[in-house]
């Protein structure tokens, strides 16, 4: 256990979760955490997408929660700031599993997310983009997805277990839609203000 502290990355809300019996971090939007733990990580989405990564050898795995930010007329165009910021949600999660021993290798990928849940954001695709964005990016890196479940239009509550690699995923009807909703919007408002660069701290 000497690398607990190590593995808080953006130190998410950590709780026994007694359904499962189990550790779990609660993972909120434009977070991620990676562990080498037997546990389950636990977030819940609207129009953004999670990547849960894991080595499959060693159990090492991770999940992220981002969106693109709606960058208007540049949005198609790979380099545009809301791909940088997709890329960077993804590296992040990548070299932090890098950092706890997985091995590009043995990467296997689960995505999920990108329900058309936002009524009155600007670009009515956003989910859609997101789901997009995250499946180019993972062929790009030659990391392969094993399961996916993406767009329509529920949110999503995903359990993610990377010792095993199971995943559950409970569609969400009606229950916290407008918290969730609330959530996205102020998270997406927040990447709209920010530069990349300034927004994100480092871990090194």
């Amino acid at each position: 256990m000497g690398n607990h502290g190590y593995e808080e990355i953006l130190a998410p809300n950590l709780y026994f979760d007694r359904n499962f019996n189990t550790e779990a971090a609660k993972i909120l939007p434009g977070e991620y955490y990676v562990t080498g733990r037997d546990m389950v990580l636990v977030t819940v989405l609207g129009s953004c997408v999670a990547a849960c990564i894991r080595d499959r050898m060693s159990g090492i795995g991770g999940m992220n929660h981002f969106m693109l930010p709606d960058s208007g007329p540049d949005q198609g165009n790979p380099l545009s700031a809301s791909a940088r910021y997709g890329t960077y949600a993804m590296e992040m999660l990548i070299n932090q599993l890098g950092k706890l021993g997985a091995k590009r290798a043995n990467l296997e990928a689960k995505v999920f997310g990108g329900g058309n849940v936002l009524r009155g954001m600007t670009v009515a695709n956003v989910g859609e983009r997101n789901s997009r964005f995250v499946l180019n990016y993972l062929r790009t890196e030659k990391i392969s997805v094993v399961a996916q479940d993406l767009m329509d239009i529920y949110p999503r509550k995903v359990y993610y277990f990377p010792n095993s690699g199971k995943v559950l995923i409970r569609k969400l009807r009606r229950l916290h839609n407008d918290t969730i909703i609330e959530r996205e919007k102020e998270y997406d408002s927040r990447l709209k203000h920010s530069k990349v660069e300034g927004d994100v701290e480092l871990f090194d």
